[in-house]
């Protein structure tokens, strides 16, 4: 299992992380802007948000991780100093995610329920009952290009 800091920022996302990338080392990746993100009726978003950072990940030079993404007002809750950031936990299994994910939803408020996403995770976010952001992601090595 590895464990990353998720950071969200309100339109500021690639900024920061080109500004942490010269200051870390690594390399930023990943970088998936919300125009990429299936549409639903009813929350169409601006070309100005269309454009903002859905997630991206600057792999630092010792394998750790730093994840990223623009919060969008009414797309969850609005951005706070505080709330700004979550424990992104990546667990070995499918499995091992369902347990950890129960078991931290215990007395807290589910965001986005555990289930498969379009882009191929197993992904789900909650506040745990002490008021934390997590979220969890299983990424299936079998179901990765090479």
């Amino acid at each position: 299992m590895t464990i990353h800091p998720y950071l969200n920022f309100d339109g500021k996302t690639e900024e920061a992380l080109r500004f942490y990338e010269k200051i870390l080392g690594g390399k930023l990746s990943d970088i998936h802007r919300y125009d990429s993100m299936p549409q639903e009726e009813g929350c169409e978003l601006t070309p100005e948000q269309n454009n903002l950072v859905m997630h991206v990940s600057l792999q630092l030079p010792d394998g750790q991780m730093i994840m990223a993404s623009d919060m969008i007002e009414g797309m969850g809750p609005t951005l706070q100093v505080g709330n700004n950031f979550s424990i992104c936990v990546c667990p070995d299994s499918k499995q091992e995610a369902d347990r950890i994910f129960n078991a931290l939803a215990e007395g807290g408020t589910i965001a986005m329920p555990l289930a498969d996403q379009f882009w191929g995770d197993y992904f789900g976010c909650l506040a745990d009952r002490f008021g934390i952001n997590w979220m969890v992601n299983y990424s299936d090595p079998a179901a990765r290009p090479s």
